[in-house]
């Protein structure tokens, strides 16, 4: 072991704790349809858009689907603005030529009270009427030719991220802890909710409170098992925790999380910071989840509530979450000391195997690791058809969609090119929400500001 190795499990504590070193990235891949692709070290050059809103690789092209201020094609109002979690589900009806392949697309909105475009108000669609964040649905057809454009969910605050069920809903997630009486609220937030993308008013607007009230960010559910695992961006110490929700009706379909269930926090032994760890392939064994004493934080938010014994685990700036193979993802965006993280790093990306009740530490980005992200804080992550991972950056300058091959190169897929900000001062909308098509043809990601929806298809098994 080297004597880095050793300096981080012994500040740590994990010496004897089951650690193991893999080395291996490709485990990232284990197990899914990704891991059958060829892998690659990216398209080529990205070449500068002429239009000067998206920069590809040569043999990629996009469509802007949706941009915020436009008008929905329900007539409800305008797009919102803030775009940001989303996820692509297959249509099952034909379209109007008689093709099947349409897509119906799910994407929220993270308005504050401040936002500048609010979802819409509908009636049996809105949970706060003073609250401004939400989701729109568009309808595709196999074209990517945008057929329907509607609010899914309105009266929400600050929808960051979610993710897909196994039945195919969506699982809108608020990044925000705000009760009624503050910001103009007239509720609590800090829920999730589920939105159905084909028939919005199926799921209405009903906050899963058992699933707990916190800073939400993303969600990743276990299909054979139907355990919903929950990611919490908090934004100062002590940072947000990884939950798990166990459901009183497992994968009961639409509408089953309204039965209740039980939420858990998970405590590695030895670690109550993950930013202290930092060598890609560090493994724990043993992981344990511990019942949240008050899922509804109604006097302390959860992750300062006192869970016994060994405390619980914390990181910063936990975010991206997906299911893959027999495993969930969960990723890390960064981790700076100097504001009260244990480590530092550019992010990090954890598997966690409920079988065997294993934590691995996959990918570490920064300078002094093996995988090099040319930018930093890596935040929405989607398995991709090459047989790698896309990866959204949240950070400063020019922002990318980075890809990931198994062999842990890293290459840019697209540059936004849109500079908000000024000559003198330049600014760019970070991506989000990169999510592909049921068929693996088209990639679909948001910018955040000024708020856009691309839909991008090109030669994705080359």
């Amino acid at each position: 072991m080297s004597a880095t190795r050793r300096q981080v499990l012994a500040r740590t504590g994990a010496l004897g704790a089951g650690i193991a070193f893999t080395g291996a990235l490709s485990e990232l891949f284990a197990g899914t349809a990704a891991a059958q692709s060829l892998g690659h070290t990216g398209y080529g050059p990205l070449i500068p858009d002429p239009d000067g809103l998206l920069d590809l690789p040569r043999g990629f092209r996009y469509r802007v689907l949706s941009r915020e201020g436009d008008e929905l094609r329900s007539g409800e109002g305008p797009v919102p603005s803030n775009h940001d979690g989303m996820a692509a589900f297959a249509a099952r009806s034909r379209d109007r030529h008689g093709r099947h392949g349409g897509v119906h697309l799910v994407r929220n909105h993270e308005n504050r009270a401040d936002g500048k475009v609010p979802v819409p108000t509908v009636k049996g669609l809105t949970y706060d009427p003073e609250g401004k964040g939400g989701c729109t649905a568009l309808t595709l057809d196999s074209r990517n030719h945008v057929r329907d454009e509607r609010v899914a969910i309105a009266g929400t605050a600050v929808n960051c991220a979610g993710g897909p069920t196994p039945w195919h809903t969506w699982l809108t997630c608020e990044e925000t802890e705000d009760k009624a009486g503050t910001n103009g609220y007239t509720k609590d937030h800090g829920f999730i909710f589920e939105v159905d993308p084909v028939d919005p008013h199926r799921t209405g607007a009903v906050p899963l409170t058992a699933m707990g009230r916190f800073q939400h960010e993303a969600i990743a559910v276990d299909p054979r098992r139907g355990v919903v695992y929950e990611t919490e961006d908090a934004f100062e110490r002590p940072f947000g925790l990884f939950y798990r929700f166990l459901p009183e009706k497992p994968l009961g379909g639409t509408g089953s999380l309204r039965a209740g269930g039980r939420l858990q926090a998970m405590r590695v032994p030895g670690v109550p910071d993950l930013s202290s760890i930092q060598e890609t392939g560090a493994c724990f064994d043993g992981i344990e989840w511990v019942d949240v004493p008050d899922p509804l934080a109604v006097e302390t938010p959860i992750r300062h509530q006192d869970f016994g014994r060994g405390g619980i685990t914390h990181a910063q700036k936990l975010e991206g979450c997906y299911w893959g193979g027999r495993s969930v993802y969960f990723v890390s965006s960064f981790a700076h000391s100097d504001e009260g993280s244990a480590g530092d790093h550019y992010g990090q990306i954890w598997r966690y195997d409920p079988e065997r009740r294993r934590l691995t530490l996959v990918i570490v980005f920064g300078p002094d690791t093996d995988v090099q992200l040319p930018g930093e804080s890596p935040d929405n992550i989607c398995l991709a058809p090459s047989g790698g991972l896309m990866v959204c950056e949240d950070g400063n300058g020019a922002q990318h969609v980075y890809g990931v091959t198994r062999r842990g190169e890293v290459y840019a897929m697209a540059r936004g090119a849109q500079n908000i900000g000024t000559p003198e001062e330049p600014e760019w909308g970070e991506f989000a929400g990169v999510t592909f098509s049921p068929d693996g043809d088209t990639m679909y990601v948001n910018c955040y500001t000024p708020g856009t929806t691309f839909a991008v298809r090109g030669p994705w098994r080359r």
